[in-house]
């Protein structure tokens, strides 16, 4: 057997680690898209259809995509947007072949791993490894493959991420954090550079966060040098109260009046509280003209309001994303030049 390659017809998503069901809600809830896949290799779902592609353009030439750029699931880490099927004797042949398409490959795989690991050993190095934070994510076109069997792989030299598998992980830090929910705000920031090119908060910046306790996303943004004005009903972890960059106020901060917070760069949130309680909140901000940077946590309430998600993201110079380390939740991020 000699070397195939086949095109296919059709789009694949992956979605996030353990969340394939919420991307077939998300599926058939927001796009109306009832057809069942026509493979399903792993967490990697491939349609025989080229529906996805009469979606809006999107506006931010940063994106990954093809030439008939589409609204993608958020649920999807990546999409492969130009699949195709390749057949090989050898693992030089498999990557011999990717490589002349493109230098940049990730893996996804779930069966044959070790034979994906020689492949992607002959492949040109990629970082696969977690990341530092903070860090500038590459704007390089990266692929997407997947082993079905020992010698048939399905891939995609166009994808909709510039993240190896659609995937930011992080070296964490398991002693100074308050909370995991650390890992969302340095995330997002990273997302926040790679959508819109904003710089991240830094020594002159002042922050305002929304629901803080205990305190992960504060503890980010002091070790980035920003003061923070700090509210919620119940104290910060003790480190951060004593800090000299944070300002603490026991508040509900969403009855806080702009006015009584005063001029800030940044404003965030991770508040438990009903989306349409948080659009209300992010539109009287907005209204203000005052702020210019904001990021909140979308947090689900049961089935998804799906109309209600495209008032968020029909917000001017703003983006939803599901980051990596998102559950049940999506995340707002809001950046004007």
């Amino acid at each position: 057997m000699s070397t195939k390659i086949t095109p296919l017809n059709g789009i694949a998503f992956l979605s996030f680690p353990e969340q394939i069901e919420l991307l077939r809600s998300e599926l058939r809830g927001h796009f109306n898209f009832t057809k069942t896949p026509n493979q399903v290799y792993g967490e990697l779902l491939y349609f025989e259809t080229s529906d996805f592609f009469c979606g809006n353009k999107a506006e931010n030439q940063n994106e990954q995509t093809s030439a008939s750029a589409v609204e993608l699931p958020y649920w999807a880490r990546t999409a492969m947007l130009e699949p195709f099927i390749l057949k090989f004797d050898s693992i030089g042949e498999a990557a011999g072949e990717l490589k002349k398409i493109q230098r940049n490959w990730a893996p996804y795989q779930f069966t044959c791993f070790r034979r994906a690991e020689l492949i992607q050993e002959k492949l040109p190095y990629i970082n696969l490894k977690p990341r530092k934070f903070p860090l500038t994510i590459p704007q390089s076109p990266i692929g997407l493959y997947t082993l079905i069997d020992e010698h048939t792989l399905i891939a995609s030299a166009k994808t909709s991420s510039f993240l190896p598998a659609g995937t930011l992980n992080f070296v964490e830090d398991h002693e100074n954090p308050p909370s995991r929910a650390y890992l969302k705000i340095q995330e997002s920031l990273t997302m926040a550079n790679l959508f819109f090119g904003v710089d991240l908060p830094g020594e002159n910046s002042r922050c305002f966060e929304a629901g803080a306790c205990p305190g992960g996303w504060t503890w980010v943004l002091v070790n980035l040098g920003s003061k923070v004005f700090a509210v919620d009903r119940a104290e910060l972890a003790p480190e951060l109260m004593k800090n000299p960059l944070v300002t603490f106020q026991a508040h509900d901060a969403f009855t806080l009046k702009p006015e009584e917070i005063g001029d800030v760069d940044w404003i965030f949130s991770d508040v438990i509280c009903y989306p349409e309680r948080l659009l209300e909140w992010i539109k009287m901000w907005l209204a203000t003209g005052r702020i210019k940077n904001m990021i909140c946590t979308i947090k689900m309430q049961g089935e998804i309001n799906w109309p209600l998600i495209s008032e968020f993201a029909a917000i001017p110079d703003s983006k939803i994303v599901h980051l990596n380390y998102n559950k049940h939740e999506l995340t707002w991020i809001h950046c004007e030049k």
